[in-house]
Formats: structure tokens, sequence, C-alpha cells
């Protein structure tokens, strides 16, 4: 026989695509050709193949040998077809037989001694097989614990090529995956840690609660990235969908914790104010790979110091905070990732920052205005809650009169309102309320009665808010009356809500 045929799994952003490696053995000068749209990497795979299979104590078939990767229009990338392409190239040979592969997903890197090494995006890669029907794969023993988080497949392991070989041959048996971690991840941060800033735990509840977006202004020291880093502690944990959705976009990029769990907690990401643009939104030649803004899916993207950003790197923000998607196109193909966040932005009020606020500040106004000016009107439109936080007192600190309450206490006021909001729109597919389309809020049977929103229809008339403002505040009340128990929210909601909306800076009156 001089072809054989194993299946694999390539990978074009989070969408897994199954493939078959093709390898034809013919007459001819001895070559491996490649086909199939490979990329650098993958074409690198002759040599590491060829060293594997003759350090596995096997005959490397001296023919002309053409592996094709099907369908062929489909771009791959990656090291995870070696295993395939060498034991595709093998049973076309004759030294193996076929049968024990057909139907098996076969994923894997392998090294120039034989040992199949652990790839990246092993979690999407199976349920992609899972959802083309394949029911047994075999994958990296690292990459077992992965493996087995999606359900209604037989998840088989290997160390090296030497043991695939015997395995095919009925000379030994594969390995199985390690047994699942129990332990429990360790709890994050805890919103009892903060001293004083009652408007700004109030803030960060209600952005909880509505799945709404969050900026943090204040002087340095007033609690600004505290807040931020415990706004994890009190969302609730991720749903089936969600983890399997968040753990496969980790797998892809790698940082896919062990231990064969889902990620159940909303992912934090928190890049440096110095991460270019494809470090945020995501890039890289080819085919492009997910930034901290697609790994933040379904969790918080936090951006400390946003005024010393980059003003086209924070511009790039703008579309994947309406669509909850990140598109990129590339000379090899355009890729898409799913990001759907919760954007905080925290920022100094000048270059200077005083601890003691603006009646200590040095800075000339035009260098405050061009320092503020890095958070533009169209991206600081779509940020919901805007909250100016003022300096720590000593007696907030040293001698607080109430203990703050704890993470779990804020956390099942949010879970109730997120519920309450679920519940509300489950006919829409909606989660939260920052979620809900405009005109829908703006439509029967949701619509505000006039007397409620005259004092929202007076700040638009009047340009204090924008049309997108409009609707971000409307969603805001739906918020704040969940966080009340109300089953709709009136006219202290929507006024509240506007407070929040423009935030300290804009003095808003009748």
């Amino acid at each position: 026989m001089s072809y054989a045929r194993i299946l694999c799994v390539g990978l074009v952003g989070v969408a897994g695509h199954v493939v078959e490696v093709e390898a034809d053995l013919s007459m001819g000068l001895p070559a491996v050709v490649l086909t199939g749209l490979p990329d650098t990497a993958l074409n690198e795979a002759r040599d590491r193949v060829r060293a594997a299979v003759v350090n596995s104590g096997e005959t490397w078939p001296n023919r002309r040998t053409t592996v094709n990767l099907l369908p062929a229009a489909l771009p791959k990338q990656g090291s995870g077809f070696d295993l395939a392409i060498a034991a595709a190239m093998l049973a076309g040979a004759g030294d193996l037989p076929a049968g024990p592969l057909d139907g098996v997903v076969v994923l894997g890197e392998l090294g120039l001694d034989g040992a199949v090494r652990p790839v990246r995006g092993v979690l999407p890669m199976v349920a992609a097989a899972v959802q083309a029907g394949v029911t047994r794969v075999i994958v990296p023993l690292d990459n077992a614990h992965e493996a087995t988080v999606v359900p209604g497949v037989t998840v088989h392991a290997v160390d090296s090529l030497r043991r695939l070989v015997s395995f095919v041959r009925g000379a030994g048996p594969l390995l199985e995956p390690p047994p699942v971690n129990g332990v429990e991840p360790a709890a994050g941060l805890d919103l009892s840690d903060i001293a004083g800033q009652e408007m700004g735990r109030w803030g960060l509840e209600v952005a909880a609660a509505g799945g709404h977006h969050l900026a943090l202004f204040g002087p340095p020291g007033a609690g600004k990235t505290m807040l931020a880093e415990r706004l994890p502690s009190i969302l609730p944990e991720l749903d089936d969908v969600s983890a399997l959705e968040v753990s496969a976009l980790q797998s892809i990029a790698g940082v896919l914790p062990t231990g064969g769990r889902l990620i159940r907690r909303p992912p934090f990401q928190a890049p440096h104010h110095s991460a270019s643009m494809a470090a945020l939104i995501g890039g890289g030649s080819g085919l492009a790979r997910p930034g901290a803004l697609s790994l933040a899916h379904r969790g918080v993207l936090f951006l400390d110091e946003v005024a010393e950003m980059s003003g086209p790197t924070l511009q790039a923000l703008r579309q994947p905070l309406e669509t909850g998607r990140v598109i990129l196109g590339r000379s090899r193909g355009t890729t898409e990732f799913p990001a759907r966040v919760q954007l905080v932005v925290a920022a100094n009020p000048c270059p200077c920052a005083s601890p003691a606020g603006d009646q200590h500040c040095t800075c000339a106004p035009a260098v405050r205005r061009r320092y503020r000016a890095k958070l533009s009107g169209p991206l600081l439109d779509r940020i919901d809650i805007r909250i100016t936080l003022p300096p720590v007192r000593a007696a907030q600190l040293v001698n607080p009169e109430t203990p703050a309450p704890t993470s779990a206490v804020v956390a099942e006021r949010v879970g109730r309102a997120r519920r309450a909001a679920a519940q509300r729109w489950a006919a829409d597919g909606w989660r939260v309320n920052g979620e809900v389309p405009g005109p829908q809020l703006r439509d029967r049977p949701w619509a505000l009665p006039p007397g409620d929103t005259a004092d929202l229809r007076l700040a638009l008339d009047r340009g204090l808010v924008s049309a997108r403002g409009f609707d971000r505040v409307l969603r805001l009340a739906w918020t704040l009356a969940d966080l009340d128990g109300k089953t709709r929210p009136g006219r202290p909601e929507v006024d509240e809500a506007i407070q929040l909306r423009m935030g300290e800076s804009h003095e808003y009156a009748e």
C-alpha cells in the first residue's frame, strides 16, 4: 500500500477544522513534499518527522512522498500535525497497519528523539473533533488533562512515537490521561481590603451586576488599582459554555492551567501601559493570535495608567467593545476571536498626580488637557460608569468606622441582580443588562414612561450625553433596579444612572 490517511485538527482563530493528512509514496527521487497551505513551522515538519522516525527505530521510506493536508484551501499552522504526518507516512509505506487509527484524531509535535511534545490549542481542537463526529483522540501526555475537559470523547495519551507505533502494531497500550486535580484554585483578592471609597465600591458593584464598563479617576494611592483587581472576586462563576470558550482561548495562548478543569473564574488581564496594539488586540505574522482583549473574554480587561498608553492602541478598542469580537485580517487569512469583556480603566488626573488632588496640582491647564485627551471622547463614550475617587483620609485607613463588606457579601447581591436580568432577557439571549441593544430598551414593553426619563431626554437635547450614552444610561437604570429588587426602574434609578454616567467631572442641572 502506498497511500494512507490520518485525521488531525487545524485551528483558525478559535475555530477548529478536522484535517485529513494524506501520504502518498511513489517512485522517484527521495523527497517529502508538503501541500495544503502549510506555514513555516509546518513546512519544517519534514526534518522533524524524519529524525523522529529514524531515532524511534523505524525505517525511513526512501521514496518520493507527497503529504497533502485536506482541505487544501484552509491555512495550516503550527507543529501539531507532526505525529499524524509520521503515522500517515509509515502506514503508506506499509510499515504500520492503518486500521487501528481509522477515524481517530492524532495530535502532537515530534522532537528529534521521537518524543511527543505538547502543543497549543488542544482543547478547541478536541472540541472541533467531537463536533465533527470523532469519538477517539490521541494527544500528547502533557495535553491529556485539557483534552479530557471536552465531553463525549475517549482520550488516549502518548509520550513518544515509539509508543504509538507499538500500539498500532498491537504490541502495547497507549497511556491513560492523569487523574483530574481535585484541588480548587485559591480565592482571589477581597473587596474588604479597600479603605474607604464607598462610591468606588458602589460603582464596582453596579458594574459587576450589569456587565458595564468602568472608569476610575483619582490621585495615586486612592485605590483605583485595588478596586479593579477585586472586580473578578464579585463576579459569578462562568457557566459551561462560557468556561469552555475561556478555556479554549487560554489553551490557544498556551497559558491554560494544568489540572484537567475548565476555567470557572472570570479571567483578569492587566497589560502594561506600554503594551503594543498586537499585544492588546491580537496579531502576529501569518494568522493572528489572541491578545489580552480576547484572553479577558467573559472577564475583566484592566488598563491601568490608561493616559500613558499609545493613542492608536486605545482607539483600536472601540469596535471590539461594541461588537464583542475581534476580527484581524492578515495576508494568510482573517482570524476572529471573541472579546466580550468588562473594560476597567484607571488614570491619574494629571502628570504630576499630587496625592492631595487638584488643590496641589502643578500642571498647566494645557498639560492637563493633553494628558486626559489620551482617553478620547469616542472611547470614553463607550464607558458606562465614571467614578472620581477622593484621596484616602487617615481615619479611613487606620481606624475605619465600619468594616467594609467582603467580596462574598457583594457577590451575593451581584448574583441576585444578574439572575433577575438573565430571567428578563432569556427569550432574547442576553445575559446582562450591559449587552441589551438600545432600541430594545426604548421599545415596548421595556420603554420607560416619559416622566421617568425626562432628565435623561433633557441631557440628550443639551448635548450632555450622546445617543449611545442615552442607551447606556437606560442599561444602568435597569441594573440599579435589579440591585434594589425592583421589577422596573423609575425616575430615581434613571437620575442615579445619569450621575454614574457623567461622573463628578460633569455637573448636571435642569
